[in-house]
């Protein structure tokens, strides 16, 4: 009778150490599955918010380049007023190069002579034009102030930011530099990336002059169309803005070049051809007013007051 209760008792403890065995690993199997839960679901946070920056990311970036191209817009003036013309009369478009002094070098116009003809513009009320302004007045015929005038350096040699952008910030006017790109961060005496994007910023166009300077005419059509490709895209991706103008290096241009131009997405095109722009030009052939270190201020005074100051309309300024 007593071996019988003392089985009676062990069984009794078996049991209880079975439960409580069964009892801690329920426990342990649900903290378990719980915790694996959380960490699954922290796991898909984590990445949801990964995604969450990618796709802020992309948006800022996409929001940043339609800003870009909004200011762009604004910087585009509605002229109103009486002494207002319309694309049947013409505008000058100036052509500079480099605004530094050498010796005997025309196309190096010294900064206190470009300051001299700045100041001529803002005394005489000059309205600087941009190049989308430009485009509109011949395109859309919108119109703009009867003393409308455009400024232009050609090649984007690094005087251009030391010794023209000081005077163009002082005088609150508007330019446009056509940059050889092969030469960006590549060539100490021309402009920098960083010098692009500072000018581009504060109102001076950056637009294309081919990627080496090639003559284009003695180019294939397809080496045309690289070229002018090639160095529009890389001012877009150095810029985050599009590129629709270029001139002509040398002035050069034949039938393949015009067809280049189009196709390569431009909408309008310098030459050095001398004369003032109108709207009876190919806008893909448009005359620009050559500007020398030689000249003094009569001289600048009379191309800029007289649309008929060459007879020759054909001329082609040599320096270039």
């Amino acid at each position: 009778m007593k071996e019988v209760e003392n089985m009676l008792k062990n069984r009794k403890k078996l049991m209880f150490i079975v439960s409580i065995l069964l009892i801690v690993g329920l426990a342990t199997y649900n903290l378990v599955n719980s915790y694996k839960a959380k960490s699954k679901n922290q796991s898909t946070i984590s990445k949801g918010l990964k995604e969450t920056k990618k796709d802020q990311s992309k948006n800022s970036k996409e929001s940043s380049l339609n800003n870009i191209e909004n200011n762009k817009v604004i910087k585009d003036r509605e002229f109103k007023g009486e002494d207002l013309k319309y694309n049947n009369k013409s505008v000058p478009v100036l052509m500079y190069h480099s605004i530094d002094y050498e010796k005997g070098n025309e196309l190096r116009v010294p900064k206190e002579v470009f300051k001299e003809q700045m100041g001529y513009l803002k005394q005489k009320g000059y309205t600087t034009l941009t190049l989308n302004e430009l485009y509109s007045f011949f395109i859309n015929n919108k119109p703009v102030p009867d003393k409308s005038i455009v400024i232009t350096f050609d090649d984007g040699y690094k005087d251009n930011f030391e010794n023209a952008y000081p005077v163009l910030k002082e005088f609150g006017f508007n330019a446009t530099i056509f940059v050889i790109t092969s030469t960006v961060d590549n060539d100490k005496n021309y402009l920098t990336s960083k010098q692009l994007k500072e000018l581009d910023a504060d109102g001076i166009d950056i637009e294309s002059h081919t990627v080496n300077h090639e003559q284009l005419d003695k180019l294939t059509y397809d080496k045309q169309i690289d070229t002018l490709k090639d160095s529009k895209e890389y001012i877009e991706k150095v810029l985050g803005k599009s590129a629709k103008y270029t001139a002509y290096p040398f002035g050069k241009w034949n039938a393949d070049t015009i067809k280049a131009v189009k196709d390569a997405g431009y909408s309008m095109v310098f030459t050095t051809a001398s004369g003032w722009s109108n709207k009876n030009q190919d806008i893909y052939e448009l005359h620009r007013i050559y500007v020398s270190a030689n000249y003094n201020i009569k001289e600048f005074e009379r191309r800029i007051t007289n649309a008929s100051y060459d007879i020759s309309s054909n001329k082609i300024d040599k320096n270039n």
